[in-house]
């Protein structure tokens, strides 16, 4: 048992130690800065949770990580054989398969990384209410899983372009739209979802709407339909400029115009069209949603402080 005179000592000792700040730091410069070292400072941690998320995904499963391909490829045939050809929407784009596919892999990340990030808060609650981490890197491990399915997506992408592509593949500088589009995609899609997963410890109703948003804006960028029908029907005016305002909708296009070399051809009946500037207005959306990772994650900062007591 410790004696009253060895507990007046330490208390004496505690009392004497500075005060330190325990948490993130407030302050749109400040706490930014602060954020990010805490993160990298807990990067084996964020590491493992990615590790945990992707064994958790596939416990227990004979085929593991190949039931990612299985959904969009599914998607793939759905799409293919209901739009291509009995809509017939293959017979005006070359290589349909290919362009289709492109459009599902980019908007696949899109969709996990939001989704994922949203519950990912509420999923490690129990964490969250033990011990002080910081809260970023729940979203974060989300987002590392969706990366991961993305990469083994496209490695079937890129071996489906080779083999079953009916346009040779032509290297020239639309290919460097494919990582500015990935990136772009990325940033974006992280932005929404640091912001949706702390609205959603307070709104728990915030991802029943993104699940239903998902499905709905879908459509809303051209998957599995070429942008060369939305130009013709729209022809440039002001719907169309807020159609491409979309970043989800420049980055397929980017993506379509990098690897999908039977649209880059410049002749004959199947020509299809592009948007002016498609690099700059890439940039641009890069730019844009930078300032709007940095804003959700101030907002997310703010947010952070009650969400034990919310869980």
């Amino acid at each position: 048992m410790t004696s009253p005179v060895d507990a007046d000592a330490r208390a004496a000792v505690i009392e004497s130690l500075p005060m330190e700040h325990v948490g993130q730091r407030s302050g749109f410069v400040r706490g930014t800065g602060r954020s990010l070292s805490d993160v990298w400072a807990h990067r084996e941690l964020l590491g493992l949770l990615v590790r945990r998320e992707l064994k958790a995904r596939y416990k227990d499963s004979s085929l593991g990580i190949v039931w990612s391909l299985f959904r969009p490829l599914a998607q793939l045939l759905i799409y293919y054989f209901a739009i291509g050809q009995v809509l017939g929407a293959a017979r005006g784009t070359p290589d349909f398969a290919i362009f289709v596919f492109i459009g599902l892999t980019m908007w696949g990340l899109f969709a996990e990384i939001v989704t994922g990030s949203t519950t990912a808060i509420l999923a490690n609650s129990g964490l969250v209410k033990k011990v002080y981490l910081p809260r970023e890197i729940f979203p974060l491990s989300a987002i590392g899983g969706a990366l991961f399915n993305f990469l083994v997506q496209l490695v079937v992408l890129t071996i489906a372009i080779v083999l079953l592509a009916t346009v040779p593949f032509a290297w020239n500088l639309n290919v460097f739209l494919a990582p500015l589009a990935v990136v772009t995609l990325v940033v974006f899609a992280t932005a929404i979802g640091l912001f949706l997963s702390a609205v959603n410890v307070y709104l728990r109703d915030t991802q029943h709407l993104v699940e239903i948003a998902i499905v709905i804006l879908f459509w809303a960028s051209p998957i599995v339909y070429s942008f060369t029908y939305v130009h013709k029907l729209l022809h440039g005016n002001w719907i169309e400029q807020l159609y491409l305002a979309n970043p989800v909708t420049l980055a397929v296009i980017g993506m379509q115009k990098a690897l999908w070399a039977a649209g880059s051809a410049s002749e004959g009946p199947l020509t299809q069209t592009w948007p002016d500037h498609l690099f700059i207005r890439l940039l641009i959306t890069l730019l844009i949603s930078v300032v709007l990772l940095w804003l959700s994650q101030r907002i997310f900062s703010r947010l952070q402080g009650n969400f034990a007591q919310e869980l």
